[in-house]
């Protein structure tokens, strides 16, 4: 029995010690890991001359920086992670255009299984970056097997189009379709009552009509038409083919095939991915014994120094540059929200920050939250007063984002930019019938008419609906005062143009919502000019993202999920009934986000999508 103890004692401990030892060798082996990928930031990648850069069409390109840090991101799981900021992508490709050692770009459509999740304003801004580097006379390359109209919106810049022979060109123009709740809401016994403003204010539609308002499909056919009016003068001017012709090609063929695409004019070549790989051999003057050409892909590039080829700036005088981008809520508000205390913070830090000479406010959100947007335009207001703040809207600026950006002195957007909607709603909702049809009932005791008015368990009673359109009414009435000061024009002109209706960024121009048609980096360089800084400046971008040391220890678990798989939104629905699952579950997270403390909001129409 002795014998057995220290046996199963020494053999316990000599357990542990293995494990203890294993760990210590497999953390440290870890930490060395990351260390060394954080240290590789600094030199950044070896380029060799003529090398083509891989863009990667199915990319998911953001506004401001992602939330995991590509090289960490590669080192735990040794695949690099397909996401990269805008303005990221377009340093990048600037950086390559003035770089000797770079020969070309290969824009690779090959991709079927992710999407991009950029919206054509982005997309806008990429494509004119793309436009540059192929007038320095570098070649632009493109290959695909399953075109739509985002990666042909890209790939129809390119020197060289070519298309797989197995492949298919969708040409088919663009349609929004909105998913409709109400019938189900009814059948389950969910009421639903409304108060709103603005006969255009199509958010509330889907939990109370089953088809669109005439209204609404007004506003969504006048967007539809301009957003589609800008792919077709866009992609005719690289393909020297008339806007009248890809109209017809959308009405009357809609998919092509490969050797009909070449035919109409809209690929160059109908080749196979290996014949490509030998052109681009040739172009890099690569051996014939190489596997593939002399490349690097579009993010390990950016990882390049800029110093050389003139694109890093220091200075004590910064631009900053905030991104406001995602969903407008009430408090703080977590990653891919505008929680408007958080960026009020955020503009009241820059406000007294002296080495800040100048504000971008970045909007690229469907609205949300009034009593969060009203905290963050104030505090928008009173920076203005100290320095210049710019806007510049990416693909939707609109309602709430549209509140935020009304007091600025300058706002930029997209020919293709969703803005407008200037209009508040409010939805209460009360589960009574549900509960009584499963036997629930409720009663009330109370001390004043109205003490127990926010209770789900019955609708509103008229006296209560007034109440609430007073709040809405007020909150309206406010907002187009505040787009009637910021904006310079008569309050009698911007209810003419409210409505809750949605713009398209030229149509914006026209009537006076936006200043100028322009991207991102277009407003640095006004901001630059109204604040007298000329060359002198850098940018600083915010919120500033987590060190690497915090992003390891704080958010190890985070960073681990998003690099052992790609999120769901960014994996393309393998088939269209799934797709519709997809987005009613996206309805269904929107309003979970819903928390303005009054119940009033100022947003897009939630399904407001552009396919």
């Amino acid at each position: 029995m002795r014998n057995f103890l220290k046996q199963t004692f020494a053999s316990l401990v000599g357990s542990l010690l293995g494990l203890i030892i294993f760990t210590g060798i497999g953390t440290t082996g870890l930490l060395l890991l990351l260390f060394a990928a954080a240290s590789s930031k600094d030199s950044g990648p070896e380029v060799k001359d003529k090398s083509v850069v891989v863009f990667d069409l199915s990319m998911s390109i953001t506004d401001g920086e992602p939330n995991s840090d590509p090289i960490f991101q590669k080192a735990l799981s040794g695949v690099e992670e397909n996401r990269m900021a805008l303005r990221q992508v377009l340093e990048t490709v600037e950086k390559a255009r003035r770089d000797p050692k770079i020969v070309g770009i290969y824009l690779d459509a090959t991709r079927t299984d992710a999407t991009n999740s950029a919206g054509y304003a982005s997309l806008k801004e990429v494509r004119q970056a793309l436009e540059k580097f192929r007038e320095s006379g570098k070649k632009i390359v493109a290959y695909g097997k399953d075109w739509g109209e985002k990666e042909y919106y890209l790939s129809s810049v390119a020197d060289t189009v070519v298309l797989n022979p197995l492949g298919m060109m969708e040409v088919n123009g663009l349609s929004s379709q909105p998913m409709f709740l109400a019938g189900a809401m009814q059948k389950y016994g969910i009421g639903v009552q409304v108060v709103r403003v603005g006969k255009f204010k199509g958010a509330v539609e889907p939990f109370i009509l089953t088809k669109l308002s005439p209204e609404n499909r007004e506003q969504t056919q006048k967007l539809l038409d301009d957003v589609w009016s800008e792919w077709r003068n866009a992609v005719g001017g690289s393909r020297k083919i008339a806007p009248q012709k890809l109209q017809a090609i959308a009405d009357n063929q809609a998919l092509l095939e490969a050797p009909e695409a070449k035919t109409r004019g809209l690929v160059d070549r109908v080749a196979y991915v290996d014949e490509v790989v030998t052109d681009l051999k040739k172009l890099t003057a690569s051996d014939k014994d190489d596997k593939t050409f002399r490349q690097i892909s579009l993010s390990e590039y950016a990882q390049v120094p800029g110093k050389s080829v003139g694109l890093e700036r220091k200075s004590k005088n910064e631009i900053a540059v905030v991104y406001a981008e995602g969903e407008i809520v009430d408090g703080k508000g977590g990653d891919g929200e505008i929680g408007g205390d958080r960026f009020a913070k955020i503009f009241n830090k820059l406000r007294q920050d002296k080495d800040v000479k100048a504000v971008i406010l970045r909007v690229n959100s469907p609205g949300g939250s009034a009593t969060a947007a009203e905290v963050m335009q104030r505090e928008v207001r009173l920076t203005r007063q100290v320095k210049p703040v710019v806007v510049s809207m990416g693909d939707v600026a609109a309602s709430g984002g549209y509140w935020i950006s009304s007091d600025s002195n300058r706002i930029f957007a997209e020919p293709n930019t969703i803005t407008g909607s200037i209009g508040v709603f409010g939805l209460l909702f009360n589960g009574q019938k549900l509960a009584n049809d499963n036997g629930i009932t409720w009663d009330s005791v109370k001390t004043a008419t109205y003490a127990d008015s926010q209770t789900v368990s019955r609708p509103k009673s008229p006296q209560e609906l007034a109440i609430y359109q007073r709040s809405v009414n007020r909150i309206y009435n406010m907002f187009l005062n505040k787009v009637s000061q910021g904006r310079k024009l008569p309050e009698s002109r911007v209810a003419e143009i409210a409505q809750g209706r949605v713009w398209s960024g030229t149509a914006a121009k026209a009537i006076g919502l936006v200043d100028e048609i322009g991207g991102l980096n277009t407003a640095i360089e006004y901001a630059a000019k109204q604040a007298k800084l000329g060359k002198d400046w850098q940018v600083k971008e915010y919120p500033q993202n987590s060190s690497f040391e915090e992003r390891f220890f704080g958010k190890a678990t985070q960073e681990a999920q998003s690099a052992l798989g790609m999120k769901a939104a960014e994996i393309k629905p393998s088939n269209p009934l799934t797709a519709e699952f997809q987005k009613l579950q996206e309805e269904l997270a929107t309003l979970q986000k819903m928390n303005d403390p009054q119940g009033v909001y100022a947003r897009l129409p939630f399904n407001l999508k552009i396919e």
